[in-house]
């Protein structure tokens, strides 16, 4: 029969309404059924909830109240998840097909104990969720905690992480903790199956976009903490240059 994971989709949401109503619909759609949905809501004033109560999903945990920012309401939705693998799967984002949870189970039935992560490509739409680009960073066929030396190679939606390896995030900070979670989660993994197709449709107006600068320091000091500031001067010398060589 194979190893049949459960997984644990989390959404965050704070006045959403305007484009929640995909990443429901891509939820509901999922062939393999074995999971449960949390939405964790920031208090929000407009039809977000609402909107979430009347659609095909029905959330095993649902929470609206103030938080502290995006990732003290990720850690709200860790703390409530009970599934093998968690994915974050932010509003306004979906999966990219309705078999993409049981295209990752096939991948991985074979194997005699559930992988560390699970993880796979991203494409990029628009408000009209029409396609624009594949994510410009792919994901390397073989991943290692030292990966994301070279940027963050995997999109955080396209990560799933085995519940039992991940911690909170580190709200000190904003913006990149979700690339510090993910650096913590690798080091302690045995072994990350890459599923070589696309697992997430990303929406491009997230939060780090919108505060792009504050971003890429928090993300230069979440680097320099996990591989050194050598390492990561280095390496950043060569992001410029890639942007030029690429422009």
């Amino acid at each position: 029969m194979g190893i049949k994971p459960k997984f644990s989709i989390i959404t965050v949401t704070y006045n959403a309404s305007s484009v929640i109503e995909p990443t429901l619909k891509s939820v509901a759609e999922q062939t393999y059924r074995n999971f449960e949905y949390l939405l964790i809501d920031g208090a929000s004033t407009d039809d977000t909830v609402a909107k979430v109560r009347t659609s095909a999903v029905e959330p095993s945990c649902l929470i609206s109240e103030p938080d502290k920012g995006l990732y003290d309401a990720m850690n709200k939705g860790i703390a409530h998840a009970t599934g093998d693998y968690l994915c974050f799967l932010n509003a306004g984002d979906a999966f990219h097909a309705p078999d993409v949870l049981e295209r990752m189970v096939q991948a991985i039935e074979n194997e005699e104990e559930l992988p560390s992560v699970l993880y796979g490509e991203t494409a990029e739409v628009n408000m009209e969720r029409r396609f624009m680009r594949m994510r410009r960073l792919q994901a390397p066929e073989q991943l290692h905690w030292t990966s994301f030396k070279q940027g963050m190679l995997v999109c955080h939606q396209a990560f799933f992480a085995r519940r039992d390896l991940v911690p909170l995030y580190d709200l000190q900070y904003r913006y990149s903790a979700d690339v510090d979670w993910c650096i913590k989660i690798m080091k302690q993994s045995t072994k990350m199956v890459n599923m070589h197709f696309t697992i997430i449709d990303y929406l491009q107006n997230g939060l780090s976009l919108q505060n792009h600068r504050a971003s890429l320091i928090e993300r230069f000091n979440v680097m320099r903490k996990h591989y050194g500031l050598f390492s990561t001067v280095c390496h950043h010398i060569w992001f410029v240059l890639r942007a030029v060589i690429k422009k």
